[in-house]
Order: structure tokens, then C-alpha cells, then sequence
């Protein structure tokens, strides 16, 4: 096999063991394709029924992106999702749980700063993560210094996803790349799965300088400018997907696959009814045209005169929109031309009504609700006159509230970019080795800027409703109830925030900020009270010991410091 471009890092940590055995290869469900290797450009064999299909559909994505609707919903999606702060980052880097010292997490900080500077992410964040929502994967290519590995990545280039594809290579049997496996306890026996040969696999992305195009004959046909592919290895290439997988074709989908339908159906209403308001709105006239004794041929002739002297034809371009004089095509909204023979009426004139039902939207409506629900976005957002409400949470929508869910899981996918360059660079640096890494991966996390006003909303009246209860229980407290167990069950607070809580409070008292309460200081002017009595008397009688003291209400405290 030629010579891939970029580079691999060591993944030998990988291999399982001779014992672990299955001829069924990973699935990651990343759209890759499997070809059967077949030379160095073998792989391009198959263009017509793989590369057809996915060029097409990011394509119809982008050209999805440009309708008004579509781009109002998918504007609303990334103003949730990407949230710009004049002082805050887009996203944060989240090391709380990853158990390494201090300095490990100071270098892990400082590279992804530096990740997010080389993608720029503070001020293109909105289109890096708008380019990965209509297309449904996103591509960059982590350029190093081939010679100087240990210094990191030099530069992150976008590359267009029409211009490259993820492949599965897989080799026949017997090949350089195959799985080799060890006999295994009886190695005469020829279903020892130990004895097994498999087929080997081999990933790579396929670049072209050139989109693929169309022939003139409709399909995707191998010519000179595939010659100038380039094979990247796995590593050189950090490779997001939107998490969605046409499992039929292995087909990486984009969130917009499920608008398909909604939006063309939504044009053709609203190009009809266009099309309908224009012919019917008019007061259409019919023209009775005397042609007395006139033979038919003359009298054809005659009244084609007559049209051609009076007759306006407009005609409606729905590519464009525009309406246009076009005597060249018939026209609904043109008059009628009759004739009639002499003896009749004569000449006549008279006007046919127009269209009485032109101000119903109902059509158009469920359409356009159908078309935001299939993007997931809250019907609500559609309407013209839809205010945002500081009220009580209870009146927050359900559709909000999921919609919430879904853009937390988008994030949580489109967090995956920054991972795998993450990684990349951590193991080039050798700040970590690919074994670690595979141990600290699942504990760091990505935290995006917040800013979803309705889970506010949610969270203020929570804390609402259980001050309202604790308020409620206030009589009952040291009777049924002991304080630990109301900050428990009602007010919710943890251990640690048990802890924290208490601390706060003792050095807020201290500092003057959180004022006595009524008993506390009914109980220190008694206790005051008691020290000033016990300073007049004589010095044979006894001191009274100010601990010893309990509060005025309970039946057995002296009165007046007497003993």
C-alpha cells in the first residue's frame, strides 16, 4: 500500500490479545464505507452508488440552509446553542473530575486555549457550529511539521465535506493487513477460531481538490481531476459527525434530513397558492364578440383581431417570483373571447367574480408547524406576535423544555471536535501517552456558555416552592422535625453544601452582615442582664456562670441572677 499523507500515532496498545477473536470489524457508525482493495485508486470504482448519494444530500442540506423558514429555525437552534459573551469563551474546558495533578491540568488547559485560537472559535463559532449542523459532519485537517512531530499542530485548515470521504479499506485474506491469529490448543482442527484468518481494515480519508460533479450523463464518473486524490491517514484529519446514521446506506444524515419532505411540500403550497391568488383574485371578463354573417374562417379571423388589440397576458415565474407581459405561453388570468353569430345580443361584456376564499392560511400554517417540529424547534418561536414571558415556569412549555435536551445533546456531539484534536495534540506534545489518554478521556468535559432564560425560570420557581415549604414548616421545627432534616429533604442541600452553608454563615455573623434574629437577641440581653446583676454583689457570692444559663422560656432558669 502506498505511503499515506500526514500522520499515525501508535495505536499497537490497541491489539487485543491472540484469544480475543471476532470477524465482525467496528462499527463506530461514522459513515465510513468498506471497499475491497483493488490498486491505489481502486477504491474510486464505486463512486456512482456512495459518493452520488452523499454529494447530493449535503448539497440539498445546503441549499436547505437558504430558506427562509429553515434558516429562522436553524438561527434559533444556534443562538441556544452558541452563546456570545463580549467577556465569557463560547466553551470552557471542564478538568473538575480528572484525577491528575495540577500541572497536567495547567497544560491541558493551556492547549485547548490554544486549540480554540488556531479555529479562531471565540469569534467564528457561530459558523464553524452552523457548517456542522446543515451538513452533518465537519472536517479539519491538523497540519504539523512532519519533521518536528513534538511541537504540536501548526494549523487547523476547514476542509470542504464534498471534497473528502472517511473509507474503510478492507484487505482479503492472506494480505500484509490481515489478522494474524495463533493456534490455538488443537491446532489440527480447522474450525479452531484461533486459526482464523481475517480480513484486515485499513482507515483512511480520501481528499480531492475537486468536488465530485456530475457527468453528462447523471452520474459520478472517475476522471482526471480524481487523479489528484490524496489518501490522509486517520490522524492527520479530526472528523466530526452529527451522531445520525442512515444504517440502509451508511450514510452520515444531517439534522436536517427529517425537513426534507416538510419544506418541499411547504414550497409547492405556497408557490400554488401564488399561483391560485393570482388567477382568481382578478375580475376575469368575458368579451361577446358580434361577427354577424361572417363565414367561420373569416369570422375565427375577425375575432383574433380583436383579441390581439385588447388582450394583456401576465404570466407568474416561480423561480423567480415575478410577474411579466408573456404572449408566448397561455395564461389563467386572461380573458374569455366568444363569438356570437348575428341575431343574438350583440357585442357583450360581462365580469366573472374573483377567488372568495383568498385569506385562508390554514394549509400554509400546518405546513410551516410541520416544518419547525421536524427541526425540533418549539412551535411557539414561529409566531409573529410570540412574546417571552417572565412568569411562572409551570406556564413554560413542555416543547421548551425538550428543546433544552436537544440542543445539550448537540453540544455534547459537537464537543467531540475539540477531543480529538485535543487528543492529537496532547500526545504529540507527550504530555500524555495514548494509554493515558484513553483513561483520562472520559473525565473531561466541555461546558458551554449557559444562557437559556426558561431553565432559569424553572430553577427560580423551584426555589420558590421550597422556600414557600420550609416557611410552611417553620411551627413544626424542633417538634416533628429536626432543622438538618428540612435543609435535607426539602431544601435539598448536600453535605458538602451543608458544610459550606454553615461556614458562610458563621463568618457572615461575625463580620456584622447577617443581622441577629429576635431570640438571639432577647437571649443576650438576659444574658447581659445577669452579667451586670452579678457585678453588685458581694464578693462572698458565687459567680454565676453565663454557660450554664438557658433560655427565658424554660421552666427551670432563676430569675434576676438569684441562686
Amino acid at each position: 500500500m502506498a505511503q499515506l499523507f500526514g500522520f499515525s500515532i501508535d495505536d499497537s496498545y490497541k491489539k487485543p490479545s491472540p484469544s480475543v477473536v471476532s470477524p465482525v470489524p467496528k462499527n463506530n457508525e461514522d459513515g465510513a464505507d468498506y471497499y475491497l482493495a483493488s490498486g491505489f485508486y481502486g477504491q474510486y470504482l464505486d463512486v456512482e452508488g456512495v459518493f452520488k448519494t452523499e454529494y447530493d444530500l449535503i448539497r440539498r442540506y445546503r441549499e436547505m440552509a437558504l430558506h427562509p423558514e429553515v434558516d429562522s429555525a436553524i438561527e434559533d437552534i444556534l443562538c441556544e446553542a452558541i452563546v456570545a459573551d463580549q467577556n465569557d469563551s463560547p466553551i470552557q474546558i471542564d478538568l473538575e473530575n480528572l484525577n491528575v495533578g495540577p500541572n497536567i491540568k495547567d497544560l491541558i488547559r493551556g492547549e485547548f486555549q490554544y486549540i480554540k485560537e488556531m479555529l479562531d472559535f471565540d469569534k467564528k463559532a457561530h459558523e464553524i457550529f452552523r457548517n456542522w449542523y446543515v451538513d452533518g459532519r465537519i472536517y479539519y485537517h491538523k497540519v504539523i511539521d512532519l519533521e518536528k512531530p513534538e511541537e504540536g499542530i501548526k494549523e487547523l485548515r476547514y476542509i470542504d465535506a464534498l471534497k473528502i470521504k472517511y473509507v474503510r479499506e478492507q484487505k482479503k485474506k492472506g494480505g500484509a493487513n490481515a489478522i494474524q491469529y495463533t493456534p490455538g490448543n488443537n491446532p489440527g482442527a480447522s474450525n479452531d477460531p484461533l486459526n482464523a484468518d481475517f480480513e484486515g481494515l485499513t482507515e483512511y480519508f480520501i481528499y480531492t481538490p475537486h468536488s465530485y460533479q456530475k457527468n453528462q450523463y447523471g452520474s459520478v464518473a472517475v476522471t482526471g481531476q480524481q487523479k489528484d486524490a490524496v489518501k490522509f491517514a486517520k490522524d492527520a484529519v479530526a472528523y466530526c459527525t452529527s451522531g445520525l446514521v442512515d444504517r440502509n446506506k451508511q450514510t452520515v444524515l444531517s439534522y436536517l434530513q427529517k425537513a426534507i419532505k416538510a419544506l418541499n411540500q411547504l414550497r409547492m403550497i405556497e408557490d400554488s397558492l401564488v399561483i391560485y391568488r393570482l388567477s382568481r383574485a382578478p375580475e376575469r371578463r368575458i368579451f361577446y364578440i358580434d361577427v354577424g354573417n361572417l363565414p367561420k374562417a373569416k369570422a375565427e379571423q375577425y375575432l383574433r383581431e380583436v383579441m390581439a388589440r385588447y388582450r394583456n397576458k401576465l404570466t407568474y415565474d416561480a423561480n423567480t417570483g415575478e410577474i411579466r407581459d408573456d404572449k408566448k405561453y397561455m395564461s389563467m388570468m386572461e380573458d374569455f373571447w366568444l363569438p356570437r353569430r348575428e341575431g343574438g345580443r350583440g357585442t357583450e361584456i360581462s365580469t366573472l367574480p374573483g377567488g372568495q376564499n383568498l385569506g385562508e392560511l390554514t394549509d400554509v400554517e400546518y405546513f410551516q408547524k410541520k416544518l419547525f417540529r421536524s427541526l425540533n424547534v418549539p412551535e411557539s418561536r414561529m409566531a409573529d406576535n410570540s412574546s417571552f414571558s417572565l412568569g411562572r415556569s409551570s406556564e413554560i412549555l413542555r416543547d421548551e423544555l425538550k428543546f433544552t435536551k436537544f440542543v445539550g445533546r448537540m453540544r455534547k456531539r459537537f464537543s467531540n471536535l475539540f477531543h480529538d484534536i485535543l487528543k492529537t495534540q496532547l500526545i504529540l506534545k507527550n504530555v500524555v501517552t495514548p494509554e493515558e489518554w484513553e483513561s483520562m478521556s472520559d473525565h473531561i468535559q466541555y461546558d458551554f456558555l449557559y444562557d437559556n432564560h426558561f431553565a432559569e425560570l424553572k430553577e427560580a420557581e423551584l426555589m420558590n416552592e421550597r422556600l414557600g415549604l420550609v416557611q410552611t414548616a417553620d411551627p413544626y421545627i424542633g417538634k416533628y422535625y429536626s432543622v438538618d432534616y428540612i435543609r435535607r429533604k426539602i431544601l435539598r442541600q448536600t453535605d458538602s453544601e451543608l458544610a459550606e452553608q454553615d461556614k458562610l454563615i458563621k463568618a457572615e455573623k461575625e463580620a456584622g452582615i447577617i443581622l441577629p434574629t429576635e431570640q438571639e437577641m432577647m437571649l443576650a440581653q438576659q444574658v447581659s442582664e445577669l452579667n451586670s446583676q452579678g457585678k453588685g454583689k458581694s464578693e462572698i457570692e458565687p459567680e454565676i456562670d453565663e454557660t450554664s444559663i438557658e433560655a427565658p422560656e424554660s421552666p427551670g432558669v432563676p430569675k434576676g441572677g438569684e441562686i
